[in-house]
């Protein structure tokens, strides 16, 4: 099994995901283009495009259909642009020291795929040998994706094809990497292999949607901190406090690869479009959450919208733009990123620090320090919407209702 060594520029960033369709009016890749140069005054590192390929017509869901419903590996989505505006794109990130990975489904495609009539023996089968739309298991139920089929990589062809699609995109466009969809359906040493090509050609950063730990021996440089979300939601309904994140923090010590990454969020595509918004989760306790979401150990993740105040759904399968308002957590965000980029103590992996939390004699408080060498970011952080008091290192203090300190030497 080889170790994969993450890219250099990987290890102080951050995350950006970008909705094309939803980003603009036009939802092109021209018109988010021109976001490009206030997303790099914020300091994104990384922008994370959901799907760009054309979207099967058969069997579609609503009038547009979902990004995950690949009709082509090699092509674009011609609602999105051409070839030629998305190779703009790259280079107009590139020049401004961004770098863009593209999100990717292997498991399954679009029921009018040219793969479907072409190699019907590369997809899943039900008993009477017919090609089926895909079940999931999501844990406690089935889900019927009736929109696309399942491959079946137990036909080594299918790998073939399928790193081949993968690496059309690093040498035609570039691109630094890829974001997989449900990358844990597939066999881990599918993945182990596509990694050591793509890394033949340039160094590639790859992030997992899954929580799976084992991914992260084959392959994957990060997965989704999904138990991080869920403790911040509890928080911001009350139903969590100092104790609960101790514990998450506990865990993922125990649990996590020495020199693994996870992607820390408050929000993404899945939890806008399927739970609910920034505002409905977290309402004024928003900005607390994404601190400790940004300086707790792994690569923050905004999501299209937040630094503007993300307080919709967004529709899946329709266009719904973006109601950018007036980027009242954007100066946060810029903080933030910052942050990260100055201070060793909170880089990614192995380079950056620890969590050491302090006891402050108050649930409702969280304070931790992370110490790289003599760089040191301690926070503290109220975790309720009433003013608190606490000891810490023996001293009283307050903090307002959701407020946070940071402080760096």
């Amino acid at each position: 099994m080889r170790k994969f060594e993450h890219v250099g520029w990987s290890r102080s960033a951050n995350i950006y995901e970008v909705n094309v369709r939803q980003y603009t009016p036009e939802g092109s890749l021209k018109a988010f283009g021109a976001h490009l140069p206030r997303l790099h005054k914020m300091g994104v590192d990384i922008l994370w495009l959901m799907p760009i390929q054309p979207i099967g017509k058969q069997n579609r869901k609503g009038k547009l259909g979902s990004y995950y419903a690949v009709a082509d590996y090699t092509a674009i989505n011609p609602e999105l642009g051409t070839l030629k505006d998305f190779k703009a794109l790259v280079d107009e990130a590139h020049a401004l020291g961004m770098k863009v990975i593209i999100d990717w489904v292997a498991n399954h495609t679009a029921w009018d795929h040219v793969w479907v009539k072409k190699h019907p023996e590369w997809y899943l089968k039900n008993e009477q040998g017919q090609i089926h739309s895909y079940l999931y298991d999501n844990g406690t139920e089935i889900e019927d994706w009736s929109d696309v089929v399942g491959l079946d990589y137990l036909q080594k062809e299918v790998w073939q094809a399928m790193t081949e699609a993968m690496l059309y995109w690093i040498k035609t466009a570039d691109v630094d990497g890829f974001r997989c969809d449900v990358a844990s359906l597939l066999p881990l040493e599918f993945w182990q292999q596509a990694r050591t090509q793509f890394d033949a050609i340039k160094p590639m950063f790859m992030l997992a949607e899954s929580a799976d730990l084992a991914l992260h021996d084959h392959g994957f440089d990060m997965t989704y901190d999904w138990a991080l979300q869920d403790t911040l939601k509890k928080i911001a309904a009350g139903k969590a406090d100092a104790n609960d994140l101790k514990h998450y923090i506990e865990t993922s010590k125990q649990s996590l690869p020495p020199d693994a990454y996870r992607m820390t969020f408050t929000a993404n595509h899945d939890t806008n479009s399927w739970h609910n918004h920034d505002a409905a989760h977290f309402g004024a306790a928003f900005p607390a959450m994404a601190v400790l979401a940004a300086t707790l150990p792994g690569m923050p993740l905004i999501y299209s919208g937040q630094e503007s105040g993300l307080h919709k759904i967004l529709k899946f399968f329709e266009k719904d733009a973006i109601e950018w308002q007036s980027f009242q957590h954007e100066k946060l965000y810029t903080m933030l990123l910052d942050l990260k980029k100055k201070h060793p103590a909170l880089h990614n992996g192995l380079v950056g620090a620890p969590v050491e939390v302090f006891e402050t004699e108050n649930p409702q408080v969280f304070a931790f320090r992370r110490q790289k060498g003599i760089n040191v970011v301690s926070v503290q952080v109220n975790l309720s919407s009433q003013i608190q008091s606490f000891n810490l290192h023996g001293k009283p203090r307050k903090l307002s209702a959701w407020e946070y300190q940071i402080q760096t030497n």
